[in-house]
C-alpha cells in the first residue's frame, strides 16, 4: 500500500509497481485527500485523520494486514499508521520523512502563497527540494509530468495536507511502532535530510536505515533501481503470508 507525497498522487509510484507485481505481491496505490482524484474535503486536516482515511480504505477494500510504504507526507501517516494500528501492517517503509516539524511558519508561508498564487508559484521551489540538479537533467521527462502533476494539485487539498504537516510531532508516539520498519533517505535530500532519518530509526526499535546516493527527496523516482532493490529485499524478509 503506497501512500504519496504532498501535492503528488499516486502515479508518482509508477516505477514500483511492475517490479511489485512481477513479484507476486498485489499493489494498492491511492490518492491522499485533497489529492489526484480525492476529494477535497474543507481543511484543515491532522496526520490523525489522514492516517484513518487509508484505514478505512483497507477495511472498505477487505484488507486485514498490508506493507505500508509512505514518503514525506505518507511517510507522516505511515508513522502514525505503524504506531496506532501497527496490528494491522506487516512492516513498514516510511521513505524521505519526518517525524516533527520544528517550524510551522513555513507551511503557513506556503498555505498563503497557494491561497493567493496558486501553485504555479510553488512548482519550481517544490522541483528543487524534490530532485538534485542532476536529475533535474537526467530525468526530464519524467521531472515534467511531476511538474504537472504539483500544478493540478487542488488547492484546498494542498492547504488542507500543509495544515496536517504543521502541526506534526510523533517523536513519542513512533517508538510505539512494533514491527519492522525500513527508513530510506536521500543522500542530498534538504527537505527531510538524513538527520531526521537517522532520528527516526533512533526511535523506532526494529528498524534499519538505507541512505541512496544521488537523491534528493523524491529517491524512489531519481534513484528507481536502487529504491526497488531495497524495498523488495526488505519485503522478502518480512513475509506477510501470501502475496
Amino acid at each position: 500500500m503506497f501512500s504519496n507525497s504532498l501535492a503528488a498522487d499516486l502515479s508518482m509510484w509508477k516505477f514500483q509497481v511492475p517490479l511489485l507485481t512481477g513479484a507476486g505481491y498485489r499493489v494498492l496505490r491511492y490518492d491522499n485527500r485533497g489529492h489526484g482524484q480525492s476529494a477535497s474535503s474543507p481543511g484543515p486536516y491532522s496526520i490523525e485523520g489522514l492516517t484513518l482515511d487509508a484505514l478505512e480504505l483497507m477495511n472498505f477494500l477487505g484488507l486485514e494486514k498490508v506493507h505500508f510504504c509512505g514518503l514525506s507526507l505518507g511517510g507522516m501517516i505511515g508513522q502514525m499508521f505503524g504506531a496506532r494500528y501497527g496490528d494491522r501492517l506487516c512492516s513498514l517503509i516510511l521513505c524521505d520523512t519526518t517525524s516533527y516539524m520544528p517550524f510551522p511558519e513555513i507551511w503557513d508561508e506556503r498555505i498563503e502563497i497557494a491561497r493567493k498564487h496558486g501553485m504555479e508559484e510553488l512548482v519550481d521551489a517544490t522541483i528543487d527540494r524534490w530532485f538534485t540538479k542532476t536529475g533535474q537533467e537526467h530525468l526530464r521527462i519524467e521531472v515534467e509530468n511531476i511538474r504537472e502533476m504539483i500544478l493540478n494539485t487542488s488547492i484546498d487539498g494542498y492547504c488542507g495536507c500543509c495544515s496536517a504537516i504543521r502541526e506534526l510531532d510523533l517523536r513519542l508516539a513512533i517508538t510505539g511502532i512494533p514491527i519492522q520498519t525500513l527508513i530510506v533517505v536521500g543522500e542530498q535530500d534538504m527537505g527531510t535530510p538524513v538527520s531526521e532519518a537517522e532520528f527516526i530509526k533512533e526511535r523506532i526499535a526494529s528498524s534499519s536505515l538505507r541512505i541512496v546516493p544521488d537523491a534528493a527527496h523524491f529517491v524512489n523516482v531519481e534513484q528507481a533501481s536502487i529504491f526497488n532493490v531495497a524495498i523488495l529485499e526488505f519485503l522478502w524478509k518480512n513475509s506477510c503470508g501470501e502475496r
